[in-house]
């Protein structure tokens, strides 16, 4: 059990997703962002699982087949692609919808900060990217979001943080004017 460890690893991913959200033009969604982390449900296990180089819930899905702290995660947190889903008509099965841009942008903070934080000093802006497409083939993710994530992966990855960043905030821009998809609610 590694409380205090696992306390530092959310707070320094936190506070890197702030910094991010703030480059993002997204401050108030970073200033919230996965204070669900610190709840019981979640914390305890992380606690117990961590071992500081990938998520508990990892650990906490070999040893048990499936992750309750991740469970009450997605279901309260926006930015994460597996919130958005639901029964689809006319079909009524499960599937995913496309997420507002802003928890597009918020998701694109989130996936760089826990790159950053989990590689350490072997981060390099292509990381973001080279996870996203190892997950890709398995990932139910409506196709529009999974677009728009890797294309601002791909900048990242490219052409380095500041156009990443700077796409991110047109992208939240042209949302808000309604002037493309990925509506903003």
């Amino acid at each position: 059990m590694h409380p205090w460890k696992h306390f530092c690893t959310i707070t320094r991913h936190r506070h890197q997703v702030i910094r991010h959200c703030r480059k993002a033009g997204i401050l108030w969604q970073g200033l919230r962002h996965d204070l669900s982390k610190y709840t019981p449900t979640e914390f305890i296990p992380g606690a117990r699982y961590y071992i500081g180089t990938r998520s508990p819930n990892e650990g906490e899905r070999q040893d048990k087949g499936y992750s309750l702290a991740w469970m009450h995660h997605k279901g309260r947190n926006r930015h994460h692609f597996e919130y958005w889903t639901d029964y689809v008509p006319p079909t009524r099965r499960m599937q995913p919808v496309p997420m507002p841009a802003r928890y597009v942008a918020e998701m694109f903070c989130d996936r760089v900060a826990a790159s950053k934080i989990y590689l350490g000093e072997q981060y390099s802006n292509d990381a973001p990217l080279a996870y996203f497409l190892r997950g890709k083939p398995g990932r139910m993710i409506h196709p529009d979001t999974s677009d728009q994530l890797e294309r601002l992966l791909t900048i990242l990855a490219q052409e380095g943080e500041d156009a990443a960043f700077s796409a991110v905030r047109q992208m939240v821009k042209k949302a808000k004017q309604g002037k493309e998809p990925g509506r903003h609610e």
